[in-house]
């Protein structure tokens, strides 16, 4: 097992170095000087040229990405020039709030369309096999934006129940700091539930038409029984892929969201510095970003052999 983490773990570094290199490079195609937006309306040729200079904008790109490496293997991810912040600690705070929300979301809409989409396999082709498959399509093709506001309209505006702007932490406001939370993560739901429903369906409705499945019910096993005990597992597998990636890409930053209801996230936070030509936030942002993702997926590879028993470690 330990052999196994380690293989794992060593085969992230070739992918997180080739990232960095991607970022590194794409990051100055964008168009804008960077000691133009540091400096802002300042019109002095002298402080620009020197600030160049300390930015080493100067030095070949080779040299530039050298030392941002040997920056970020020390935890320096530089300073952000739209905020004066240091990167790492604001995306360390801006995370927190992306995965309060995120976690929650994918929580309660894995144990809502997890169930749903095996419910939809077992009764296939029948009134609640296309019920749920027409919620699924109706969640699909709504943008969570619209849902978003539609949730500020009714339930901020029109009834008064929950706040619409702004964030207070659970850790900070105790129980009154989930009325922040249910307006957000209750549109990122709708959303998330749409892709692992379909997937537990389709996964499921394979499993069932498996031979083991057909000879547990020829031996007479109760149907909940094949189901949670037989068909689960195996059909679980590659809805726990789909989790993995749904959750990477949402911690990564859900902008969409976070913009809509003022969330002061990490996918914002991102959004703000790639206007801002923020070359420290937008490197160090994606580079999380890339981070999240292959820990998230290192997790779903471990996890595999629990659920599915043909996976060897």
């Amino acid at each position: 097992m330990l052999q196994y983490i380690l293989k794992r773990i060593l085969m992230t570094v070739p992918t997180m170095i080739i990232v960095a290199v991607m970022i590194f490079v794409l990051i100055r195609l964008i168009p804008g000087d960077p000691a133009v937006v540091m400096l802002g309306d300042i019109d002095d040729a002298t402080l620009l040229e020197e600030t160049r200079q300390a930015m080493g904008l100067y030095d070949p790109i080779v040299v530039q990405f050298a030392t941002w490496v040997g920056k970020v293997s020390q935890g320096d991810l530089g300073v952000s020039l739209m905020t004066g912040e240091n990167v790492l600690s604001a995306l360390l705070e801006r995370f927190a709030v992306t995965a309060q929300v995120i976690l929650l979301s994918v929580l309660i809409a894995v144990a809502i369309a997890v169930p749903a989409g095996m419910l939809a396999a077992w009764r296939q082709n029948k009134p609640t096999d296309f019920i749920i498959v027409f919620l699924i399509i109706l969640s699909l093709s709504v943008p969570s934006f619209w849902i978003g506001i539609m949730l500020i309209l009714v339930f901020g505006v029109g009834l008064d129940w929950f706040p619409t702007l702004g964030f207070v932490s659970v850790f900070e406001g105790g129980p009154e700091a989930i009325k922040y939370l249910v307006l957000p993560v209750a549109a990122l739901v709708f959303g998330e539930m749409a892709t692992v429903t379909r997937m537990a369906r389709s996964s499921t409705i394979e499993v069932l038409r498996l031979e083991y499945i057909t000879h547990a019910r020829a031996k007479g096993l109760k149907e909940s029984t094949i189901m949670f005990r037989h068909a689960f597992p195996n059909a679980f597998a590659p809805t726990l892929t789909i989790i993995g990636l749904l959750l990477g890409g949402l911690l990564g930053g859900a902008a969409v969201i976070e913009t809509v209801f003022t969330l002061p996230g990490l996918g914002r936070f991102l959004v703000e510095g790639i206007y801002a030509r923020d070359y420290p936030v937008v490197q160090g942002t994606l580079l999380l970003v890339a981070l999240i993702y292959v820990v998230t997926n290192l997790l779903v590879d471990l996890l595999y052999p629990i659920f599915d028993p043909r996976v060897k470690l």
